[in-house]
């Protein structure tokens, strides 16, 4: 675990000793998720009093917000005395926005990469204890490694919902394990279910050699970005940035960051195995794969619905290939409580009912989310069996070796300082002077990272004796 994780959970620990002390005494039943109703005021003969309005915010796909309305609709329909309306975003920039703006509602989904954005313009109300109260069981329910990402200034700032480890997605027909292993290439040991849960960087680059051994088929395509290179340097036991909570540089200079682009870079810089400059030009290398023309794409749990609706595409998930250690990446989101709520507990009843195992699992079974609840990311709703991917469960077991990047309020001016020489680093043709590239990718950091010292460090020009 990195040293950021041990801090969080170190506050974690901090927020919610009230709440697991609660816990202990009251038992370990799980408590009903549903608001509890209210008697109809027209029964006691009195006036019906409006109910009161909760509005909630929720971004994401047309099918993930459809789901969010059934969770609202559902929690409405057992109460008399307030109604949550929904409002939602196309993403979580949109969110972030409107949030920051001071237009928040009651509770939000927020992604965990905008909390400390979130906490400093002090928009949130603290959930820990609130949530407690409700019934909500932080130990045990629910994803540590989630939960512990929304640990600030020692409280639980929003709850965890779902969180999307990075894992590979690859053509069923094309890797084709048993057909390799008897051609004797490497190959990923199966366990006794016959599930390959995890795989070395050769074993990969074997999968990707084999299907690009005819035809226009290449094996693989990694995004020469920051995201998509920083699971292959942290299993190769390097560091993307200086300092876990306080970079002021990239590290891909370090000596064993370099060492991890190195054997990583051996396959993706194989132009016979990666895709050529006129496919790329022509189609996204998610459009590559599920045409089948590209055998081997890393990406998130929410491409599992576009997948399973490509026509002609098998498909299914492995973790993130391993060179010393298993490591991914990935987002994970919350719901979150607005500092300016004026209807705080009808808003935190709602986050109880909107993480219960009933309203999680109605929008886990779009296939868009992992579910931080952990009895729900174990069901059916989740694992889908008889739909693919088979191996759902890979996205399950990354959850743990997701490395959790330090909170950048520069992300998107870092991402594109560097990314045209990560685009370099990995793409360009010809030899690559991987020292050279690696030294220009980290000062080109500090100049978004830490600007002051790299203004100490330019000397001043000096005038020449004809001056």
């Amino acid at each position: 675990m990195s040293r950021s994780s041990l801090r969080r959970s170190a506050l974690l620990a901090t927020a919610l000793t009230v709440a697991l002390t609660t816990a202990a005494c009251t038992g370990d039943a799980e408590p009903d998720p549903q608001p509890t109703p209210s008697p109809s005021a027209g029964q006691s003969g009195k006036p019906t009093e409006k109910p009161r309005e909760v509005t909630f915010g929720a971004y994401g796909t047309e099918e993930e917000v459809a789901a969010f309305q059934s969770v609202v609709d559902s929690f409405n329909a057992e109460s008399t005395t307030r109604k949550v309306t929904l409002q939602s975003w196309p993403d979580h920039e949109s969110a972030l926005e409107d949030v920051l703006a001071g237009n928040a509602p009651d509770a939000f989904l927020t992604s965990r990469i905008d909390l400390d954005q979130l906490v400093d313009a002090e928009a949130l109300q603290p959930v820990s204890l609130l949530l407690d109260e409700r019934g909500v069981d932080f130990g045990d329910r629910f994803s540590r490694d989630a939960v512990d990402a929304f640990a600030m200034d020692d409280e639980l700032q929003c709850m965890a919902y779902s969180v999307s480890p990075m894992v590979i997605y690859y053509n069923t027909d094309v890797v084709d394990f048993d057909k390799m292993e008897r051609r004797e290439y490497d190959v990923p040991t199966a366990n006794d279910e016959g599930v390959r849960e995890r795989w070395t960087l050769a074993e990969f680059g074997a999968a990707a050699q084999f299907a690009s051994r005819r035809g226009d088929r290449r094996g693989v395509w990694i995004d020469p970005t920051l995201q998509g290179l920083a699971p292959f340097i942290y299993s190769g036991g390097g560091q993307v940035f200086d300092d876990d909570d306080a970079p002021t540089s990239l590290a891909f200079s370090d000596d064993s960051t370099r060492e991890a682009l190195s054997e990583t870079l051996a396959i993706l810089r194989n132009a016979t195995l990666t895709p050529t400059n006129a496919q790329l030009a022509r189609a996204t290398p998610v459009q590559l794969f599920k045409r089948g023309e590209l055998a081997m794409v890393a990406g998130f749990r929410n491409l599992v619905p576009e997948m399973r609706e490509a026509e002609d595409l098998d498909f299914d998930v492995l973790p993130m290939p391993v060179i010393d250690d298993r490591a991914t990446v990935g987002d994970i989101s919350g719901l979150c409580l607005s500092a300016d709520s004026e209807v705080t507990g009808d808003a935190a009843d709602f986050i109880a009912y909107a993480v219960s195992d009933e309203a999680i699992a109605t929008v886990a079974s779009t296939g868009y989310i992992v579910p931080a609840n952990t009895s729900v990311a174990a069901s059916d709703d989740f694992l889908a069996p008889g739909q693919e991917p088979a191996n759902a469960a890979a996205f399950n077991s990354s959850i743990r070796y997701m490395v959790v990047p330090p909170f950048i309020d520069q992300r998107e001016e870092l991402v594109d300082a560097v990314t045209p020489l990560l685009d370099q680093l990995v793409t360009a043709p010809g030899v690559l002077d991987l020292e050279t590239t690696t030294e220009q990718i980290d000062e080109v950091s500090r100049t978004i990272l830490s600007p002051e010292e790299t203004e100490t460090e330019t000397p001043e020009p000096t005038e020449s004796p004809s001056e």
